[in-house]
């Protein structure tokens, strides 16, 4: 474990100039304000955020667990439009966008624990909930936070309440319900690189009993870069066009039962994600030597020829310049107040979504490396809940929760692996049960404890077929496990609570999400020099190697996934200007997998390499408000050791080990009631590495980047509206999403994450 020493000189050699500049100007601004505010006499108090992180309302700071919650109302002035930039605020928090170049796709890392791939066969290890429901794809994920109450970051497993995929943490988008107020509002924004956005929201009420809201919105943005060989192509390299709408009924016919039904849905197009690709500096055969299915030997400058922008896109194909993605929604929440003491909730859910992407790896005009993707899935979830008192002292929630979810994921009609046909077909059933309780009991006023337990029992039934001679291969897997949790909490007689919690999270073993393995088991089995000793065999021979490879092949799960976690923390009001979280946490995880990609002789194949992860670390959410000045704070280092894989020493992927946010807000009073409030934010991510290993000579570490938005708004005395200036990456920042070293080439993900600046209007009556 690293020393505050350690820390300190971390963050003093890691943040560059303009980091410094902003950490030291935050304590000037501090002292204009206080003096500013000096007479004040009026105390001063903080909104404390109410969260239902244990499913049950709390305050934040009662939550034993280390959770940042962002108000929904506040998001657009913090610069925050979807979850990619939720990831710039967080400590210890990375998120990433990598999915078969689609730029709607979510990869959140927490604490070392994440994914970088999204086909069916694969779970994140950090779980998105929207009003309770699970999504179970990443694709698509990437919502635009219109009109939403809250967000919670939840950091470390959630094995009891959140069980399903959240051994890294869990994220809950919890958007506005329907009430009797009579509300309409409307956000829009113009800014460079074409950003137009807009969106109307809608809460009426129908009667004494039913009210509903609505939420429409549009936003679109322009590329950075052409596809400079297919002239044709409808969308530019990383432009983005989303459609979103949701629609909430609100039926409460007694203070005692109310329902409420949600619809959603979204349409997504674009262009492809930005990337390039580094030939020249792996020097393969294969790619450098020309010893392809193309015959040609390529180099750096086929992927951007002398001239062109790093931005821009050689490839020839059509089919891989545009990638789009749908998905619909459907959700029946219900709750019942029994009586004082106990409450029933029933979450029903049906979601679908489908996509299409995927990546020409060459980034050439040459056919020779070119994988169009597509896919989709189907998933319904339902969840009881019983939560209440037993006791004047005592509190809990219980519940049954299952999920079914069916997808695929589909290449091979227009696509290429060495200029010859490819062929992947992946299909899998996931049905999860689990059955949870947590119970929550005062010992005296100041001091309580908690427990939970948790049973999941999780079976998948899989396919793969990347061979047609050979056929699909099927495996079926089930996987059972208890998770618990202890935690105590402490109210100091200042007001401020600490807390201990030792927790437990889980998640199923996971089949290859690439198996092209399966070609070496067919010449194994056939016990041949080649493949083509098995495409030339007799079908009876075929038969007989058919039959060996299906009974022993590699398109098998891994085992369970387990994580322990120890944390402590310390969170509460210090005084009436100064509140703050602390977390220590040391998070222990076996059998985890690592997706590592590689271009064998016969297809891009993921396989994983199953690790033991320790990840060790700190973080600190602080705000600071006096009077008209406010500024927010957050900060993590962590130490994340993986155990030596026969003399091969693993690392993260994607993970830095220091993250930093600052966010200094002032809101100037002018004359007649009028205000104008001004907002900076700076947001840090250290230097990682796109793929589990930190070896030189394979080039991908990412370096650090920094980000930084401003924020301008005018707001009359009537509130009638607000009308700002903002600017979001403001220095033009420009970052590796990740990287891949596949033997032949490296794949270089870049961000789409360019300097914006614009004018946001918005208005509620």
């Amino acid at each position: 474990m690293k020393t505050n020493t350690d820390v300190s000189k971390a963050l003093a050699s890691k943040l560059s100039p303009v980091a410094l500049a902003v950490a030291m100007t935050v304590p000037a601004l501090s002292n204009i304000a206080i003096a500013q505010e000096a007479e004040a006499t009026e105390e001063q108090k903080f909104e404390a955020i109410t969260v239902t992180a244990t499913k049950r309302p709390q305050v934040i700071y009662e939550v034993p667990i280390a959770i940042s919650a962002f108000d929904g109302d506040k998001l657009a002035a913090q610069g925050i439009t979807d979850l990619t930039d939720v990831g710039k605020f967080v400590p210890n928090l990375n998120v990433t966008g990598f999915s078969a170049g689609h730029t709607s796709s979510v990869n959140p890392f927490i604490r070392g624990i994440g994914l970088q791939d999204h086909l069916i066969t694969t779970d994140p290890g950090v779980s998105v909930y929207v009003d309770g429901v699970y999504l179970g794809r990443q694709v698509g994920q990437n919502w635009s936070l219109n009109n939403i109450e809250r967000i919670e970051v939840l950091r470390g497993p959630q094995g009891t309440l959140y069980g399903r995929n959240s051994i890294g943490g869990a994220i809950n988008i919890i958007t506005k319900e329907p009430d009797q107020g009579d509300v309409t509002k409307i956000n829009t924004e113009f800014g460079t690189r074409g950003r137009l956005k807009a969106d109307l929201f809608v809460n009426h009420a129908l009667s004494e009993t039913v009210a509903f809201n609505m939420n429409l919105a549009f936003n679109k943005r322009d590329g950075l870069g052409e596809f400079i060989n297919v002239p044709n192509a409808e969308y530019d390299v990383g432009e983005t066009e989303d459609i979103s709408g949701r629609v909430s009924l609100k039926w409460e016919p007694s203070n005692d039962f109310r329902m409420v039904l949600t619809a959603d849905a979204n349409n997504g197009d674009g262009g492809l994600r930005p990337y390039t690709v580094l030939i020249d500096e792996v020097g393969s055969e294969r790619y450098f030597g020309g010893q392809n299915g193309v015959g040609v030997p390529l180099r750096n400058t086929d992927v951007i020829p002398e001239g062109a922008d790093r931005y821009d896109n050689a490839t020839g194909t059509e089919a891989i310049t545009s990638v789009s993605n749908e998905a619909r929604g459907l959700s029946l929440t219900t709750e019942w107040d029994i009586n004082d003491d106990y409450t029933a909730k029933v979450v029903a859910s049906q979601r679908t979504s489908k996509y299409k992407a995927g990546l020409d790896d060459d980034g050439t005009i040459y056919s020779l490396d070119q994988f169009p993707e597509r896919g989709e899935a189907d998933q319904t979830s339902i969840e009881l809940q019983l939560n209440g008192y037993i006791n004047e002292y005592t509190d809990f929630v219980a519940g049954l929760y299952y999920f079914n979810e069916e997808g695929s994921n589909r290449q091979g009609d227009d696509s290429n692996f060495n200029g010859g046909p490819n062929l992947l077909e992946l299909d899998q059933e996931t049905t999860s049960k689990a059955a949870y309780v947590n119970v929550r009991h005062d010992l005296t006023d100041e001091l309580s404890i908690s427990g939970g337990i948790r049973y999941t029992k999780d079976e998948k039934d899989a396919s793969a077929n990347v061979f047609s001679l050979l056929g699909t291969v099927n495996d079926s897997n089930d996987w059972d496990e208890v998770t618990w949790e202890l935690a105590t909490n402490y109210t100091f007689e200042n007001g401020m609570t600490g807390y201990a919690t030792i927790q437990s999270g889980y998640q199923s073993g996971q089949f290859p999400a690439r198996p092209f393995c399966l070609f070496d088991n067919v010449v194994e089995q056939g016990n041949y020099d080649n493949l083509g000793g098995f495409i030339t065999a007799s079908s009876e021979e075929q038969e007989m190697v058919r039959q060996l490879v299906r009974a022993n092949n590699c398109f098998t799960a891994s085992d369970n996934i387990t994580a322990t976690n120890y944390e402590v923390g310390i969170k509460g009001r210090v005084n009436d200007y100064f509140d703050i979280s602390v977390a220590v946490f040391n998070t222990e995880f076996e059998d985890l997998p690592y997706q590592v990609s590689r271009v064998s002789e016969s297809g891009f194949d993921t396989a994983n390499l199953v690790v033991e992860q320790t990840s060790r670390g700190v973080e600190a959410d602080a705000t600071f408000t006096y009077g008209n000045f406010s500024m927010m704070t957050s900060v993590g280092y962590m130490d994340v050791d993986v155990d030596d894989q026969n003399g091969f020493s693993p690392v993260a992927p994607l993970t830095p080990d220091l993250t930093l946010a600052i966010g200094p807000q002032y809101t100037f009073e002018l004359d007649g009631g009028d205000s104008i409030r001004v907002r900076a934010d700076y947001s840090y991510r250290a230097e990682m590495y796109g793929e589990p290993t930190s070896a030189p000579e394979r080039m991908t570490e990412l370096d650090s980047r920094e980000l930084v938005n401003f924020d301008i708004a005018y707001t009359p005395a009537n509130d009638a509206y607000t009308v700002a200036l903002y600017g979001r990456n403001i220095f033009d920042e420009r970052y590796d999403n990740a990287r891949l070293y596949t033997g032949d080439y490296i794949l270089q993900v870049l961000s789409n994450d360019a300097s914006e600046f614009g004018v946001r209007f918005s208005t509620e009556f």
